[in-house]
Parts: structure tokens; C-alpha cells; sequence
């Protein structure tokens, strides 16, 4: 049920219908039109504490809610407007984490790079194909996996108003790197490639084709994979 903010007025009523009646008590009460605007100052306030509680409408706590989730964020930077902040808010407490290739291609999706692809990289082993990379466990390739985005993804070409020292080509995300990296599992080192991914291998060392839309998944605790179709 709704509660309706409150004026001086309601109050004052209420507090008159309370008082004995008879002459000697005066048509209008200055003593109780203070007592009413302070009980109606302390109704509102407490309906604002109530939109305090919420992150999707809070005002005067948002810098405290802000604090308490670890905004702003050290990859994104601070957001600009109210509803902005309030939105950055509302995603920093609601967000689940994950492991699997899916997660990982749907959050840069969401930073504004989709089409991104995921290669693990096993170690060789004498089950692996002659043809396999010589990963090796010593050199921790069992938790190293790269994240390949599109390679017009955070391009930097080279046009006339470069500078004659820059490079023809540039590419990289400080932005996708710090997100991924932080959401990545702790054991795990992860690689970034700003190009098509033509060798993505799965947990045999297999390479495999895998897009964003394939619909199929690998848990990078496991490597297993889930809902693989040839």
C-alpha cells in the first residue's frame, strides 16, 4: 500500500481533534501548528529513507551506496548524471560472475564489442595431435586463455592527421582488458588478440571454429564443453 506524503495541515487537524473541547481552548493553536510541521517534516523523511533503501532511486545516500560497491569502478571511471550512476549502481549489485566462454563473450558484448571469441590453450600431452602446440605445464599454459576480439575492435588506423611517428595500425582496449581481467578466474592468465580467431582450440587440442553464436560453451575450471555442435 502507498503512503502519502504529508502536509502541516493534515497534521494539525489530526491534533485538533485530540484537544478537549470547550471555549477555553482557542479556535487556531500556534503551539500545534508547531507540533504538525514537525510531525509532517518527520513523515516525509522517513518516505524518503524509504527511496534511500532502494539503489534504483536513492539521492542523498548514492555517494554512500557508490562507496559500499566499490564504485566508481577502477575500469570504467566515474559516471556522469544521477541516472547514470544510478544505473552503473544498480549493475555493480545485481552482476553474477561466471566461467564459461559464454560469460565471457557476452561481457564484452556489453562493453561494445561483440563478435569476440574465446582459445584455451592445453598442454601437450601424449594424447594431443602431432600437429598440437608444445604447451607446456611448467610454463602454466593449462589456465592461459585469450579472449580474441574482432580486429576492427578498438582500431586505431593510421590517417592524415596522424602523427608521422605513429604506427600504421593500432589496436587494444584498456577498457575491455581491465574488465575481463578482473572478472577472469583468479587462477587463470589471461591473453587478449585483436584479430580473427583462426586457431581456437578446444580442451583436447583440437582446433575448432567457435563464434559468439554458436550457442556452445566451455567452463574454463573444467574445459568442458556444453552444447557443442560440429
Amino acid at each position: 500500500m502507498a503512503v502519502n506524503r504529508a502536509d502541516p495541515a493534515d497534521y494539525y487537524a489530526l491534533l485538533l481533534g485530540l484537544r478537549p473541547t470547550g471555549p477555553a481552548w482557542p479556535t487556531d493553536d500556534e503551539l500545534l501548528h508547531g507540533v504538525a510541521d514537525g510531525l509532517a517534516r518527520t513523515h516525509n523523511r522517513a518516505l524518503d529513507l524509504m527511496d534511500e533503501a532502494d539503489p534504483r532511486t536513492t539521492l542523498e545516500m548514492l555517494a554512500a551506496w557508490e562507496r559500499n560497491a566499490g564504485l566508481p569502478d577502477a575500469c570504467t571511471g566515474p559516471a556522469v548524471g544521477q541516472a547514470e550512476r544510478r544505473t552503473r549502481l544498480v549493475q555493480q549489485l545485481t552482476a553474477r560472475g561466471g566461467q564459461s566462454r559464454a560469460f565471457f563473450i557476452a561481457l564484452a558484448a556489453a562493453m561494445g564489442f561483440p563478435g569476440c571469441t574465446v582459445t584455451e590453450f592445453p598442454p601437450f600431452s601424449v594424447g594431443s595431435p602431432c600437429s598440437a602446440p608444445l604447451n607446456t605445464a611448467e610454463a602454466g599454459w593449462p589456465h592461459a586463455w585469450r579472449l580474441n576480439a574482432p580486429i576492427s575492435a578498438g582500431s586505431y588506423p593510421f590517417t592524415a592527421n596522424s602523427g608521422c611517428d605513429e604506427a600504421l595500425a593500432a589496436w587494444g582496449s584498456a577498457l575491455l582488458e581491465c574488465v575481463i581481467g578482473r572478472a577472469a578466474p583468479a587462477h587463470s592468465a589471461v591473453l587478449f588478440g585483436y584479430r580473427p580467431d583462426l586457431d581456437l582450440m578446444d580442451a583436447a587440442g583440437v582446433t575448432r571454429d567457435l563464434m559468439a553464436g554458436s550457442g556452445a560453451s566451455v567452463d574454463l575450471m573444467t574445459g568442458d564443453l556444453h552444447g557443442w555442435t560440429e
